[in-house]
């Protein structure tokens, strides 16, 4: 299928739409989710026009998962979680809602579910908060 060039994270890279950005290196982008499923979630994005992981090259995967690895490190020191869950989608089957290849990153607690999906716009300072946290690790 084809990409939408105005898809959200497309205006997002394009800096059409603002977002919080805790990371960002030459191929991918990390902002945080406005619509948090836990405390400190965190959607990690090539910054190529790239429809979902089924038409990602070798090399953007690989960039995107280093991004999901280095970020997933960063949550669980900053928030103190117990592990780290990483869902990413493929097409409409496959649960895949923006058509923007992308990967949630979700620390997560012992006995405590993620909220569920569509959830609540965050509070915007909280946001900003959270990132303001996360870089400080990345930072270390």
């Amino acid at each position: 299928m084809k990409y939408d060039k105005n898809n959200i994270f497309a205006k997002i890279l394009r800096d059409d739409l603002p977002s919080e950005r805790v990371y960002e290196d030459q191929y991918t982008l990390a902002i945080m989710d406005i619509m948090p499923r836990t405390k400190g979630h965190v959607l990690v994005i090539p910054k190529a026009p790239i429809r979902n992981m089924l038409d990602a090259t070798p090399k953007y995967l690989l960039c995107c998962i280093t991004t999901v690895k280095k970020v997933g490190q960063a949550l669980i020191k900053t928030f103190n979680a117990d592990g780290l869950t990483v869902q990413q989608f493929n097409e409409t089957a496959g649960g895949q809602v923006i058509f923007h290849l992308h990967y949630h990153v979700l620390p997560r607690y012992k006995d405590k579910e993620l909220t569920p999906y569509p959830s609540e716009v965050a509070n915007i300072s909280t946001i900003k908060e959270n990132a303001k946290k996360i870089r400080a690790v990345l930072d270390q």
